[in-house]
């Protein structure tokens, strides 16, 4: 009348040719009433027998339908089929089927090596794949991270240059300015005095003050060329020329000559 346990170990074959060893632990009981007990000790001979032979069936008439990975998938399912049909059977024999589980399935040794394997190369796929995805990300960041860098140093270059030439520019404004102003003022203080001749007078007014300087510093080493007073009104013309192609130009301006350019 004790609740009973009865291992069965079947050798079987799945969908996919593999040789597999389940191991079902079938656990029954003869029910307490008058009938199944005489039923369970007089109608069979050996109800251990009995109850192994439809594991073997169950066993045997599922897992060969199913590849070897579903097997552990559907473990489940084939002990509740073989519960299904056992309680079925001995029922009548007086016997009651508590439960039925599935408690190892075990492949060839070479299968299972197979089967590592395989998980492993697997394994080694995906992994090669994400280190070539983090490389190529790697990458890809570098180069973006690369071209912010070079284009932040352009914009910082180019606005360094167009302030240095707003300076430039303004510098040249202000020596104009000032020069026009000076020519202004002489020509107000002194009669019969024309824009350039004053303008003459401040070139050599600062060629000599040019000289002093150069004069003054002890380890200047200086060559002169073409200096002499008579040379004075070639520099004169080429710094007023210099001047006037720093000036804006005003609406309907020529263009200075080639000369110039040259110059």
């Amino acid at each position: 009348m004790r609740l009973q346990q009865l291992g069965v170990t079947c050798e079987t074959k799945t969908k996919d040719n593999v040789f597999v060893t389940v191991k079902v632990a079938v656990q029954y009981q003869v029910n307490p009433e008058e009938e199944s007990i005489k039923a369970a000790k007089y109608r069979l001979t050996n109800a251990r027998d009995q109850i192994e032979s439809y594991v073997y069936d169950v066993v045997r008439s599922s897992v060969p339908k199913i590849d070897l990975d579903d097997v552990f998938e559907t473990k489940e399912e084939i002990s509740n089929s073989i519960k299904h049909q056992l309680t079925d059977a001995m029922s009548q024999f007086g016997y009651s089927i508590l439960a039925s589980p599935i408690t190892d399935i075990d492949p060839d040794r070479e299968v299972k090596r197979a089967m590592n394997e395989i998980n492993k190369a697997k394994r080694l796929r995906v992994a090669a794949q994400d280190e070539g995805e983090a490389v190529k990300i790697r990458a890809i960041k570098e180069a973006e991270a690369e071209a912010a860098r070079t284009e932040i140093q352009a914009k910082a270059d180019a606005e360094a240059k167009f302030m240095a030439g707003q300076g430039i520019a303004r510098q040249r404004q202000a020596i104009v300015t000032g020069l026009r102003d000076s020519v202004n003022a002489f020509k107000a203080d002194v009669v019969d005095l024309n824009s350039k001749n004053v303008l003459d007078l401040m070139i050599i007014t600062q060629y000599f003050d040019m000289m002093k300087e150069i004069g003054a510093q002890s380890k200047s080493n200086a060559v002169f060329m073409n200096h002499s007073p008579g040379a004075l009104e070639d520099l004169s013309h080429a710094v007023t020329k210099g001047f006037m192609a720093g000036l804006p130009a005003a609406p309907g301006f020529a263009p200075p000559p080639s000369d110039l350019m040259q110059r």
